[in-house]
């Protein structure tokens, strides 16, 4: 069981993208990056079948989580090809501060055209960027 309150229900007519796979080749070096390094919520770490494991990480705040996994055909895909998952962040140079003394190696921030971002990877290679769109900030 985890501590994370049930998920709203789902509006009729809405598609929420709420699990993206991440090819990794080492689950538990990858869990420990992602929960050390960048922060996420481990929500499941489960071994249901001989072979198969299922970790489902959480970005704090989002409502889209991670999922790595082994033995589970639908779900096999080349290690480190995972390319441009975006972190959007109310304030880039925070957040990237925050990755870099957690111990992640974060790229300088970039304005493209009052878009901001920062890439990053996770040790497979698969890549991410941090996204700050100022007119988003609340």
């Amino acid at each position: 069981m985890t501590d994370t309150p049930p998920a709203p229900p789902v509006p009729p007519g809405t598609f929420l993208l709420e699990l993206v796979p991440v090819p990794v080749s080492d689950i538990d070096r990858a869990k420990e990056f992602y929960t050390e390094r960048l922060g996420f919520h481990v929500d499941v770490d489960v071994r249901p079948a001989d072979g198969v494991r299922i970790v489902q990480l959480t970005p704090p705040g989002s409502a889209c989580s991670i999922t790595l996994a082994t033995g589970i055909a639908t779900l096999d895909m080349p290690v480190g090809t995972l390319r441009g998952l975006h972190l959007v962040v109310a304030d880039i140079e925070e957040a990237r501060a925050a990755l870099i003394a957690r111990g992640a190696e974060v790229g300088p921030v970039e304005d493209l055209g009052g878009v901001f971002y920062a890439a990053f990877s996770d040790p497979d290679g698969n890549t991410w960027t941090l996204q700050h769109m100022p007119w988003r900030v609340g």
